[in-house]
């Protein structure tokens, strides 16, 4: 069965079970707890704690999906048969309250743990027409917080007739699941297991491919368990596994998932050992995937990500001698294979620019390190956490790529250790530095975001970011709500605005968001905070930088006059502001620019 008809056949048997089919959610969660999106229920979260009403949205409390998801844990393992970073996941979902558990009913109403087994043992025996006696499964065996599964153990039991010598009683690092991020919903889960043969059934050697969650309980940030009312099941079962048991494959390299992108890397490295073209191969996919969904390469959070696949990617092309393009030749053939379903792939002229402007950065680099480390491999000289340092501040190349490049021999000593003491030392001298630069003060204001070394230029700096917010309105004002925040970075010279938008912006439109500014400038509105929980400013309408992390209690800035209802600006913002908005200055324009696919960068500075 190729992945297409498996995706199908998944699809149509619980849409005919009441579920609404929902696309999949971008990698970039919208959830400042986790950085990339890693399983299905993420996009559900809210359905989950009862902050959202699953029937409004959906028309149904039972869900279904194939998830784009990415596990960062798992780039070190990449190169195996079964480990990838990027990867889809089906699910089927519910969020209660439970209305019926009966496997018989195809309505709307939320189900639970009966429905859920009953379901997923129907899919793989009738539908894939896998063999039952291939089957064992597990359930949670309790702990000291949290009591046995006897529901679950007592379904597969005595209701689907599993033997007692395959259900197989797991610990909660197997069996208990969630929640994502710090709190949230979570529980115990049941799995199905899949082997070649009944004999390696009972001795539970096989392949977990479906994981199924209970959502019993609610852990609140202090840590403590709570028996939830909104009970739900939230499902996870992986395409690339399960493509592997039904296409009768070694491993997920030879699916059909993966067989256009591993043929073209054979053809154009076939000197490469197996483990290189694997990893060429997911960090191809994976990074095409993530650059889609807006990510683009820098050396902090999602970006970082993004940029250590790409670099791991060219240092491989650097060592096997392989001069084609696999930048060029991969996305077609990820588009070609994926485009269908996930409509984002389709803009690959948007995505090979950022693959090729990291290609460049790179280039000029880091391949001059492995070159360095060239001669290392002919000196036969050890690498010390002081010179490995020294490859990274001078050609950019990660303490994990020294590692991996450098012959076992010359890094046998070389720890992580010694490497973050020298990065230790670096920042104590930059340190030092910066107090001479700024006549023994160092960055009076430096939040990251705001930069500062006077008083004088704080103020300067304070007036640009109150700008910040005019500019988003105005700029939602003139090209729409799609516009959101995507970074900023303020000196006491300019402001750097980055944005999500997908095309080049007109003089026109950059004359009216400029000229819109100036106008509430003008107006000299005033400008104050309010604190409330993050829930309460989510729910008010508040804007926020998706991709910060906010405290539980968050300051709302406004523009504007709240008792008359003329608000021009409300976001989520840590400070400091001008108080009104005359004292910001005259705002202009100075330049507009992509900076990605999908995102634009506006410069600005003011004048009194």
């Amino acid at each position: 069965m190729n992945s297409r008809e498996l995706r199908e056949k998944f699809f149509d048997f619980f849409k005919k079970r009441g579920h609404t089919i929902v696309k999949s959610s971008s990698l970039i969660p919208d959830d400042p707890s986790v950085l990339l999106t890693t399983a299905g229920m993420q996009q559900f979260k809210k359905y989950y704690t009862g902050e959202l009403d699953a029937m409004d949205s959906f028309g149904s409390q039972r869900t279904v999906s194939i998830q784009k998801s990415f596990r960062t844990s798992d780039i070190e393992e990449v190169g195996d048969e079964t480990h990838l970073t990027f990867f889809e996941m089906f699910g089927n979902f519910s969020f209660g309250p439970v209305g019926t558990d009966n496997p018989e009913d195809t309505g709307k109403i939320g189900y639970f743990k009966r429905a859920s087994i009953y379901w997923a043992y129907e899919f793989i025996t009738n539908i894939l027409e896998i063999s039952e006696n291939r089957i064992y499964v597990s359930v949670f065996a309790g702990d000291k917080e949290i009591s046995f599964d006897q529901e679950s153990y007592d379904i597969w039991k005595n209701e689907i007739k599993i033997p007692e010598n395959r259900i197989f009683k797991g610990s909660r690092q197997d069996n208990f699941w969630g929640p994502t991020g710090e709190e949230g919903p979570c529980g115990p889960s049941t799995e199905i297991y899949i082997t070649p043969s009944a004999a390696e059934a009972e001795a539970g050697k096989g392949v977990e491919i479906w994981n199924i969650v209970f959502n019993e309980f609610y852990k609140n940030k202090i840590g403590i368990y709570q028996k939830t009312e909104n009970l739900g099941v939230d499902t996870g079962m992986g395409m690339e596994r399960l493509a592997v048991i039904l296409q009768g494959v070694n491993n997920v390299f030879e699916t059909d998932l993966f067989v256009s992108i591993m043929a073209k890397i054979n053809e154009l490295t076939p000197s490469a050992d197996n483990r290189i073209k694997r990893i060429l191969a997911d960090h191809l996919r994976g990074a095409i995937f993530l650059v889609a969904d807006g990510v683009l390469p820098s050396n902090k959070e999602a970006g970082y990500v993004l940029r250590r696949l790409l670099r791991r990617i060219l240092a491989y092309q650097i060592v096997n001698d392989i001069h084609a393009d696999l930048f060029a030749e991969s996305v077609e053939i990820i588009k070609n294979n994926f485009g269908e379903f996930y409509p984002e792939l389709n803009k690959t002229k948007e995505i090979l620019n950022v693959l090729e402007e990291e290609k460049v950065k790179f280039e000029e680099t880091i391949g001059r390190g492995i070159r360095e480390i060239e001669k290392y491999k002919e000196s036969g000289k050890e690498i010390s956490g002081s010179e490995a340092f020294y490859l990274y501040e001078t050609f950019g190349l990660p303490f994990e790529l020294i590692k991996e490049l450098a012959p076992s021999k010359l890094t046998a000593n070389l720890n992580k250790a010694d490497f973050d003491r020298e990065f230790e030392k670096h920042q104590e001298i930059s340190r030092a530095g910066a107090e001479k630069k700024f006549g023994g003060h160092g960055l009076i204001f430096d939040t990251g975001e705001l930069k500062a070394a006077t008083e004088e230029e704080m103020k300067k700096v304070i007036r640009l970011h109150t700008a910040t917010h005019l500019l988003q309105w105005a700029l939602r004002q003139v090209l729409g709500n799609e516009v959101k925040q995507m970074g900023s970075d303020i000196t006491s010279e300019r402001l750097r605005f980055d944005f999500s938008f997908g095309r080049k912006i007109t003089p026109e439109e950059i004359k009216q968001v400029e000229n819109l500014v100036n106008e509430k400038i003008n107006l000299n509105l005033p400008v104050y905070f309010e604190e409330m929980s993050k829930e309460e400013a989510e729910k008010s309408g508040a804007l926020a930088f998706f991709r910060q992390k906010y405290p539980s209690v968050v300051k709302v800035y406004f523009i504007g006059f709240k008792a008359s209802g003329e608000i021009i600006s409300k976001e989520l913002c840590g400070g400091p502001h001008v108080e009104y908005t005359s004292e910001i200055g005259k705002f202009k324009i100075i330049k507009e620019e992509s900076v990605g696919m999908g995102i634009r960068r506006i410069k600005t500075i003011l004048s009194n």
